[in-house]
């Protein structure tokens, strides 16, 4: 964890020029190799990395891609590095250093990763410490890690909002609930492709849900199950961007379709009901915006249309105010989890129903 009296920004959107950045990649699984995938999907020109690294413990090697240590990314498009041949275990970190050596225009990058990425100036790819390190939390260029792992293994896939990528958990600590469940895993782990601000139904922070879940679920190698959570998002924002409201028969039919899907993929569906967020300010939380939270989520708990239910909603709820999030789980903000609402958000997950 870092020192809580180091000086962090939050990411805005920002490009490269003789810069490294070093970011660690926490590991929901382990395998006997490894290849990491970098995007420049929302990028308006080309991408040049000079150089890049990855640690696993004390052993260090060069990423490359078709065997050259320099390579570009074309705008709009990702790269999947070569295998490099070393065991990684579950809940272990690697840590990613790129180097680009000329100006990339805006990166490609998550904005709340709960993370933090160090930044210097020059190549510093192969140094043990980055000097004069800018910290931000973000992730940029990174989209994902696959392991070498036995074919037999089970892959879940958290697709969702900030309640799976780690907003309002300790920053670099890996106390999302994704990392939660995962520790109670015995066999197999859960991917987060979790955005904090996205939407099931409408784009704004990344493209919405149903516009991403073939590159962002679909794609995951030998996937078994998808555990979901949207909705507050669809609810909350458009009050606050002056958008036409999201009623519950829009977001009901949503997540129809993703499970639909989901079955057509044989993967199994596990639907979170929608977390509580009265306590987020009238900016957010209206009282018909609480209703439709409470209409789907009952229509949550009662459908045949997904696998099977965590509730969310009433795990980490204030039983005297249900529509809040009880005072010791709620971050601060009144709309998102601190550590021990994640873990109580994960707890709220039956293992089985990721092992049938």
């Amino acid at each position: 964890m870092i020192d809580p009296y180091q000086r962090l920004q939050f990411s805005q959107p920002r490009g490269f020029a003789d810069q490294t950045v070093r970011q660690p990649l926490h590991m929901a699984g382990g395998g006997e190799a490894f290849r990491v995938r970098l995007t420049n999907r929302y990028g308006r020109t080309p991408v040049t990395v000079a150089a890049a690294t990855v640690d696993v413990g004390d052993r260090q090697a060069a990423l490359t891609f078709d065997g050259a240590e320099q390579f570009v990314i074309p705008a709009g498009e990702e790269a999947v590095a070569d295998q490099v041949d070393l065991p990684v275990a579950a809940g272990t970190d690697l840590v990613v250093s790129l180097y680009f050596p000329a100006e990339t225009g805006l990166a490609t990058y998550s904005h709340r990763p709960a993370e933090i990425a160090r930044i210097a100036g020059g190549n510093h790819v192969a140094s043990p410490a980055l000097p004069r390190a800018e910290q931000v939390q973000a992730r940029f260029y990174i989209s994902g890690v696959d392991v070498l792992a036995p074919p037999d293994t089970p892959v879940g896939v958290a697709f969702g909002d900030s309640w799976f990528e780690g907003v309002g958990t300790t920053t670099g600590a890996n106390r999302r609930s994704v990392d939660f469940l995962n520790r109670r895993l015995a066999r197999g782990w859960v991917v987060n492709q979790g955005i904090a601000g996205n939407r099931l139904l409408r784009d704004g922070v990344g493209e919405h849900g149903l516009a991403r879940f073939d590159r962002d679920v679909l794609s995951i190698p030998a996937l078994t199950h998808v555990l979901v959570h949207f909705g507050i998002n669809d609810i909350g924002l458009p009050h606050m961007l002056g958008e036409p409201p999201t009623t519950a028969d829009a977001l009901i039919e949503g997540f129809t379709g993703l499970a639909d899907r989901a079955h057509r993929a044989s993967l199994k569906v596990l639907a979170a009901t929608i977390g509580p967020f009265g306590g987020a300010g009238p900016a957010i939380s209206t009282p018909e915006g609480l209703a439709v939270r409470r209409e789907v989520n009952d229509w949550i708990r009662t459908t045949d249309v997904v696998d099977s239910v965590f509730d969310v909603g009433r795990a980490v709820a204030n039983p005297d105010a249900p529509d809040h999030i009880h005072p010791a789980l709620d971050s601060g903000d009144g709309m998102h989890l601190n550590d021990r609402g994640a873990k109580a958000m994960a707890d709220a997950v039956n293992l089985d129903d990721l092992t049938r």
